[in-house]
C-alpha cells in the first residue's frame, strides 16, 4: 500500500525533535507498504536530506522512507505571523501533492492545524481515504493559553477544525482528552482511536555513553528537562523551585533545562538575575546523546503552564523518553500523566504554582535514592508494558491502513 504521510515537523532520531513519524513510517515501511513522508525544515529536527534545494524542495530516500522536504525553515522562537505564513505555505505545497501524486492512502498529523488541509483536497477532490492525527486541540489550547485572542481566527481555526476531523474517515488522539475532543465535533467513536506517543526502548537502552553537563556533580540530584522552551512548557516553575532549593541552601541538587525555545533567553536572564547556578540550560542534543544524558539522570521533570486544557489534552514525548530511560518523573500539573505517576508509583506529582511543593520532592528524592530507585524501576516497567512503541505501532499501522478497505 502507498501512504502519503504530511508531517511538517518530521525528523530523524538524529534531530532533536519528536520522532513519532519517523517511527511510524518505519514500521509501514518494515510491513511492506511504501511511505513518502512531505515535510519542511524544522530547527532542531533532522529529516535525513543534505542536497540542495531544488525548485524549493529536495528529496531523497531516508532508511526506506521517500522524504520530500520543502525549503521552509522553521523554529519555534519565530514569531506568530511568520510561523503563520509557514504553515500556510506548506499547507498550499503540500495540496498540489495530494492532488498530483499517486497514492491508496492520504495521513495528516498536527501540528499546526494547517496539515490537515491537503487531506481535505485528497478526500473531497480525489476520493481518497484519509486519516488525520491530532496532537493537540486547536484552537483550544492556543485560546485557553491566551496565545492567540482575535475572535476572527479563532473562528477560522475552529472551522478548519471542524472540517478536518468532518473530511477524515479515521482519526487519532494522542491523548485520551484528544479523542474526546474529536469526538465533541461530532466525529462517531467508531472512528476515533487514541494511541499515544511511546517509548523508545531500543534507543534509551543503547547509548555511547553516559554523560552529565559542566556544573553536575557526581553525587548530584540531577533533574532534567528536555524539551521546548516556550509559553506551554512553564519553566519558570523550576526556576521557582531552584529558587527556594537555594534559599534552603541544597546546593547538591541541579536542574538541568535541555532544549531551546522562545523564552529561553528570558529564562536565562531571569536565573543569572536570581544567581540560581543550580539550573544549568544546555543545547537541544540528538536522541543518542539524549540518551547518554538520561542514563546519567536521576529525574525527569514533566513541566507545563498550569492551563486545564493541557491535563488531558497533551502527549508530551518527554514524559515517554523519560520512563523508556527507567527515570522516574516529577509532575507539575494535573491530569492523565499526574494519575499513571500516582497509580504506578514511578515519581512524584506536586501541584501546579506549588515551588515549595517542588523542591520538597526534589529534597525527599535525594534523601531518599533507594525509594528513588525503585521508582525508576516501575517506570521502566510501565514504559515497556503500556507503552512500548513497538506495539502501539502496530495499533496504528492497523488502523491507518485498515481504513482502505
Amino acid at each position: 500500500m502507498r501512504v502519503l504521510y504530511f508531517h511538517q515537523h518530521f525528523s530523524t532520531p538524529k534531530g532533536a525533535a519528536g520522532i513519532r513519524s519517523y517511527q511510524m513510517a518505519r514500521k509501514l515501511v518494515e510491513q511492506g507498504h511504501q511511505v513518502t513522508m512531505v515535510c519542511g525544515s524544522y530547527s532542531g529536527g533532522q529529516t535525513g536530506l543534505a542536497g540542495d534545494f531544488v525548485g524549493g524542495k529536495r528529496t531523497g530516500s531516508v532508511d526506506g522512507i521517500d522524504v520530500i522536504e520543502f525549503d521552509l525553515a522553521y523554529a519555534n522562537s519565530d514569531g506568530f505571523v511568520k510561523r503563520a505564513g509557514i504553515f500556510l505555505k506548506f499547507a498550499l505545497k503540500s495540496i498540489g501533492i495530494a492532488l498530483k501524486s499517486e497514492y491508496d492512502v492520504v495521513f495528516a498529523t498536527t501540528t499546526p492545524l494547517t496539515a490537515g488541509i491537503p487531506g481535505i483536497f485528497a478526500r473531497w477532490l480525489r476520493g481518497k481515504p484519509f486519516v488525520f492525527e491530532v496532537r493537540d486541540l486547536w484552537p483550544e489550547l492556543p485560546k485557553a493559553m491566551g496565545v492567540i485572542k482575535n475572535p476572527v481566527v479563532l473562528f477560522a481555526m475552529s472551522c478548519l477544525e471542524w472540517l478536518s476531523y468532518r473530511s477524515a474517515h479515521r482519526c487519532i488522539g494522542l491523548a485520551p482528552g484528544i479523542a474526546e475532543g474529536i469526538a465533541k465535533r461530532g466525529v462517531k467513536p467508531d472512528n476515533i482511536r487514541a494511541i499515544p506517543n511511546g517509548c523508545d526502548l531500543s534507543i534509551f537502552e543503547s547509548f555511547d555513553q553516559a554523560w552529565r553537563p559542566v556544573g553536575v556533580g557526581p553525587d548530584d540530584l540531577m533533574a532534567v528537562f528536555t524539551g521546548t522552551h516556550g509559553m506551554a512548557n512553564g519553566l519558570d516553575a523550576a526556576l521557582d523551585a531552584a529558587a527556594v532549593l537555594k534559599m534552603r541552601g541544597r546546593d547538591d541538587i541541579k536542574l538541568v533545562l535541555v532544549g531551546q525555545g522562545k523564552l529561553k533567553p528570558a529564562l536565562q536572564a531571569r536565573a543569572r538575575q536570581l544567581g540560581l547556578d543550580n539550573v544549568i540550560f544546555h543545547d537541544p542534543v540528538d536522541k543518542k546523546t539524549l540518551a547518554g544524558l538520561m542514563a546519567s539522570a536521576d529525574l525527569g521533570m514533566q513541566l507545563l503552564a498550569n492551563v486545564p486544557a493541557f491535563y488531558y489534552g497533551t502527549s508530551p514525548n518527554k514524559f515517554f523518553d523519560y520512563i523508556a530511560s527507567g527515570l522516574p518523573v516529577l509532575n507539575n500539573y494535573p491530569g492523565w500523566l499526574a494519575d499513571y505517576i500516582k497509580q504506578e508509583q514511578c515519581g512524584f506529582a506536586v501541584k501546579p504554582n506549588d515551588p515549595a511543593a517542588f523542591a520538597d520532592a526534589l529534597e525527599h528524592a535525594q534523601s531518599n535514592r533507594q525509594e528513588l530507585q525503585l521508582m525508576g524501576e516501575r517506570a521502566k516497567q510501565l514504559a515497556t508494558t503500556q507503552f512500548n512503541r513497538d506495539n502501539l505501532a502496530d495499533q496504528w499501522v492497523n488502523w491507518v491502513t485498515g481504513v482502505v478497505s
